[in-house]
């Protein structure tokens, strides 16, 4: 364990308030404060205490009455000397203070740089650093779910294990080219066979996890298609509550796609409205409908949106059998239900299964079950449902999939019986992307480029 000079920085939301919390962290952190700090002595003071005194100007001039609390290392966020500085939250105190604590010899801290000196002193390995500013930004009940998994350790504790015992066997596989002429096997291969098999079922879920983990941290691609005056428009507007999308009884009123965001029973879904499938009149209307396409392609969820006045069973069926070849998730939603008559209804509820259709009537906002039927589509991951660990760093998904690549040459390289180098090679490759997946191997360009993205104060 090692302290670093003196850093701080607010670690409260910038702007007028109540309350804002500055951070001092590092070497001498407790003493320099104490030095502006009029009260108890800070020094004598046990960790995990908080005293109430005033922060002062160098001429004994008070700055604000403030609430100091000491956290003594190791037992601190960043295991080194912490002191958090309660003052009121005029933007003009907090920059005195601030200016106070530079001149007593403290640095600004950069951004994120708190959570680096935690994660440099073994407070708790990269993935679970990084995943403090998902926890920071998370602004759903997924995301939030999602973030706190991996800050409690999630994957990474299982890989940094299995990563441990392949290190044992590399160790041996290397030792083993140091008796080449002797034809000996420390390793023995079905063991390491076995254990790059355990791994690899590790790693898949984990792998298979990013759509999902993907769709939790950004929003659930949600694009709503259909023929033109299907209601998609309607549709937009009545779930957003507002009118977002310009609505008209002209077909192909709608030419490009229309985004926002909705937030259904702690999920959020980004909502895509469309240009109207058909064929096109024009090339502009052209362009919208190659748009619309490429949006069904990159969705999570397609809601097919038809009208139940007018649209037969049968082109349902061909409908459904076109979204299923697509392979993606889909809702058949029935629109303008208040229009039908009772044999339509009878046509199409005789071809499928009610739990298949969601009907509604768009322009009467009568939609609630449309948003429990997005939500219920939503959670039927495991991984929503559960809060089991998922992937939603690229970074992470990059190293899990170079790692399965590894171990499958290596797996390959041992049915062809390869020499003990060339299976050691492959053996490194894998333990060099887990190494920097969880930390163990880490650069500054690698650290400063995660720890940059962080606000200050984190």
């Amino acid at each position: 364990m090692f302290q670093l000079e003196p850093i701080a920085a607010l670690a409260t939301a910038p702007g007028i308030g109540a309350i804002a919390v500055i951070r001092v962290s590092g070497e001498g952190a407790i003493a320099i404060t104490s030095r502006i700090f009029r009260g108890k002595e800070l020094t004598r003071q046990e960790s995990h205490t908080a005293h109430f005194g005033t922060i002062r100007h160098a001429n004994g001039s008070i700055i604000d009455e403030v609430l100091v609390t000491v956290f003594r290392a190791p037992k601190s966020f960043t295991k080194e000397d912490v002191v958090e500085i309660s003052c009121h939250g005029s933007e003009f105190i907090i920059q005195q203070i601030l200016r106070r604590l530079t001149q007593e010899g403290v640095r600004l801290a950069r951004p994120g740089e708190f959570t680096q000196r935690a994660f440099l002193n073994g407070q708790f390995d990269l993935v679970q650093a990084e995943a403090v500013a998902d926890l920071i930004a998370s602004d759903s009940e997924a995301s939030h779910r999602a973030a706190l998994t991996q800050l409690r350790g999630g994957f990474s504790r299982q890989l940094k294990e299995l990563r441990q015992q392949l290190i044992d066997f590399v160790a041996l596989v290397e030792l083993e080219l140091d008796f080449g002429e002797e034809d000996v096997e420390f390793a023995h291969r079905d063991r390491l066979r076995q254990l790059m098999i355990d791994i690899r079922r590790v790693l898949h879920p984990l792998i298979d996890s990013f759509s999902t983990g993907n769709a939790i941290k950004n929003g659930v691609p949600t694009v709503i298609v259909g023929k033109p005056n299907a209601g998609k428009s309607t549709l937009l507007n009545a779930l957003l509550n507002e009118e977002k999308a310009i609505v008209s009884d002209i077909p192909g009123t709608t030419r490009d796609v229309i985004e926002d965001e909705l937030f259904i029973n702690g999920i959020r879904f980004r909502l895509i409205d469309t240009a109207g499938l058909r064929q096109a009149t024009d090339q502009i209307e052209a362009i919208g409908i190659e748009r619309t396409q490429q949006k069904m392609r990159d969705a999570a969820l397609v809601v097919y949106l038809f009208d139940g006045s007018s649209t037969t069973a049968d082109e349902l069926t061909q409908t459904q059998t076109e979204l299923q070849q697509a392979g993606k998730p889909y809702l058949l939603v029935g629109n303008k239900a208040d229009l039908m008559t009772d044999a339509q209804r009878a046509s199409i509820d005789h071809s499928f299964n009610e739990e298949n259709i969601v009907w509604i009537a768009a322009r009467d906002q009568r939609i609630d079950e449309l948003k429990a039927a997005l939500s219920a589509r939503a959670r039927t991951d495991a991984a929503m449902q559960t809060g089991s660990a998922v992937v939603t760093n690229a970074r992470h998904y990059e190293h899990l999939t170079a790692t399965d690549e590894a171990l499958v040459r290596a797996i390959h390289g041992l049915d062809s019986q390869v020499t003990p180098d060339w299976l050691a090679m492959d053996l490194r490759v894998a333990l060099q992307h887990l190494g920097e997946l969880t930390g163990e191997i880490t650069t500054d360009d690698l650290l400063d480029s995660i720890f940059s993205k962080f606000c200050i104060g984190k």
